[in-house]
């Protein structure tokens, strides 16, 4: 495992200190098979500290799932808040924003869908999930209240909009979008091809 700075603590919320250092550590890492005991060790705090917030490791991994589907949230909806002409290119910003998302924090994304972020057990991580997934649900029906999508099932649309994104963005941090097989703009051109299915005609 290597190294990241030390982030002493010494008073103040002890458990927002654990979410952070356990954040950096999995962003320098990569992975989260880091333990309570060295993320006690890196906070600065007794190896017992820990167990005050979270009861396990299992605990504090779907805590820092949570905190990544809030922030590919607010990323999602900053991405659509800008002036832009259509529910197609506000769609087309929203799956950009995550995607980017996803390669800033590749070792957070892979753990906000991985099987230790169990969502059935934990009603916090559930809603935030929820409610990021919420955002592509109104832009959808957005849409299709204007004319600019196809007026089928909106869970329908949601699916095949979720499942490319997220595609790709897997597809991207693991650095499998290689132009000599997807070409130049891959990212943009299957998102063309998505939307061309779900956008009604001109």
């Amino acid at each position: 495992m290597s190294e990241t700075k030390d982030r002493p603590y010494h008073h103040g919320d002890l458990r927002r200190a654990l979410i952070d250092t356990a954040l950096d550590m999995l962003a320098a890492d990569q992975n989260w098979t880091f333990t309570l005991r060295e993320v006690a060790r890196r906070s600065g705090v007794s190896h017992a500290a820990p167990y005050k917030h979270f009861r396990d490791r299992e605990m504090l991994l779907r805590e820092l799932a949570r905190t990544g589907f809030v922030r590919l949230g607010e990323t999602m909806t900053e991405a659509m808040s800008l002036d832009l002409p259509s529910a197609r290119a506000q769609f087309v910003a929203a799956a950009q924003a995550c995607i980017d998302f996803a390669l800033r924090n590749p070792g957070l994304y892979r753990l906000m869908f991985s099987s230790d972020a169990d969502k059935t057990i934990d009603p916090q991580l559930h809603d935030a999930a929820i409610s990021t997934f919420g955002i592509l649900l109104r832009l959808l029906e957005k849409g299709q209240r204007d004319g600019s999508f196809r007026p089928v099932a909106i869970s329908a649309q949601a699916a095949a909009g979720w499942a490319q994104v997220h595609g790709l963005a897997m597809l991207a941090i693991n650095g499998q979008l290689l132009e000599e097989k997807v070409g130049a703009e891959p990212v943009r051109a299957a998102l063309d091809v998505l939307l061309n299915g779900m956008c009604c005609e001109d």
